[in-house]
């Protein structure tokens, strides 16, 4: 810590928390203290029951759920996969094509994610490419979403690489192919790691652009937490908020666990 006085290190943390409670725990808090509540008519939730989880792990909420997972897992993949494959690209063109190149991608998160949606739907709703209707729709507005948040992280990952441990291996007649694959990947694979757990989590929460696509038999998470606290069950949208937070956070501490074992191989 920057900060050496026993009187500044109380302020600072003093400081941490007075804005971490309200702005980040308190709601927090508030989601898990309703989802176990029938009633809150006063300061405190009362009449506790948990009932609202056994009906958000089962039946509608739990296909809903299921949904969410697929998608996020095939778009975060997808967005990988594109945003590498465009980061070691650009890294090789010159700076001007390379800044273009970072624009296109960006521009996706640049514009509100309704405009993204709107522009899927009508690039996709006629031949030859007739995804509306489909849960590919819903999958690739989210792959388009998150891919430059993976394009991003891939691209300054490189520019961190040592070129030493390439140039060993092109000196020593490695092919291109076999540098890419078993030199510079394994190099990025903590960064690829944490790329797909950002989209990972990203496309769990998305819900603006997926209120426009989704078809009535691929219905997100998201979009049955919305639907439930439009018709009134806040208790019911609050456990199925809980679920989705409490699978976001198991999927992204495997992760995390995979991307700990990269670093120190």
């Amino acid at each position: 810590m920057l900060v050496h006085s026993r009187g500044g290190k109380w302020a600072t943390w003093g400081m941490f928390f007075l804005l971490f409670l309200p702005l980040f725990a308190l709601p927090l808090l508030v989601i898990l203290a309703a989802s176990f509540a029938t009633n809150w008519s006063s300061v405190l939730p009362s009449e506790f029951t948990t009932g609202h989880y056994s009906a958000a792990t089962r039946g509608e909420s739990l296909q809903a759920l299921t949904t969410s997972l697929v998608t996020a897992v095939t778009a975060s993949l997808l967005a990988l996969a594109v945003g590498t494959w465009a980061a070691l690209a650009a890294h090789a063109l010159p700076r001007r094509a390379r800044r273009v190149l970072d624009a296109l991608f960006v521009l996706p998160v640049a514009v509100p994610s309704v405009v993204v949606g709107l522009a899927i739907l009508v690039a996709f709703s006629k031949p030859p490419l007739l995804l509306n209707g489909t849960r590919w729709i819903v999958i690739l507005a989210h792959a388009v979403l998150v891919t430059a948040f993976a394009h991003q992280s891939v691209s300054a990952a490189i520019v961190r690489l040592d070129p030493a441990y390439e140039q060993a291996a092109a000196s020593l007649g490695a092919r291109p192919s076999y540098v890419l694959w078993r030199v510079r990947l394994p190099l990025l694979l903590p960064s690829l790691t944490a790329a797909a757990g950002l989209c990972f989590a990203l496309s769990m929460g998305e819900l603006s652009a997926t209120m426009m696509l989704y078809p009535p038999d691929w219905t997100p998470l998201p979009v049955q937490i919305y639907a439930a606290t439009d018709r009134g069950a806040l208790f019911t949208g609050s456990a199925l908020a809980v679920v989705l937070m409490t699978a976001t956070l198991l999927v992204l501490f495997a992760v995390s666990r995979i991307r700990t074992k990269a670093t120190y191989r």
